[in-house]
């Protein structure tokens, strides 16, 4: 399975090229794309979203949120910013729910760099 972030997914449904999209787009067609609750709820506050989009998005596979999660995923985010480096809320979510999961994570934001440095997160795209 390979979770793919909100970055990545707003730029495949907008027709935007990349080594990201083409992930996408390979991981769709092979049944391997799945999605990060946190991505799921980024992507469906859009209200310009096409309800065929919404729809295609909520038959995904969804990574479950496991015991320990959000004490994990603060314990993670202050990991990051105790370095000084950027960490948004969303990010350290998405990125633990990865790590849980043992999950690549395909984005074209590249903030997720100090998660993979720090947690060894597997960055793809």
């Amino acid at each position: 399975m390979i979770a793919i972030d909100t970055s990545s997914w707003v730029a495949f449904f907008s027709g935007a090229s990349g080594d990201d999209v083409d992930l996408v787009s390979k991981a769709l067609v092979e049944s391997q794309a799945c999605l990060v609750p946190v991505v799921l709820t980024e992507l469906l506050s859009d209200p310009q979203l096409p309800a065929r989009v919404a729809a295609l998005l909520k038959d995904l596979p969804m990574l479950e949120v496991t015991d320990g999660y959000w004490e994990r995923a603060g314990i993670l985010r202050s990991e990051i910013l105790s370095r000084k480096l950027k960490a948004r809320l969303a990010d350290a979510l998405i990125a633990q729910s990865c790590l849980d999961h043992d999950v690549s994570l395909v984005s074209r934001d590249d903030d997720f760099r100090h998660f993979a440095a720090a947690r060894g997160l597997a960055l793809l795209g």
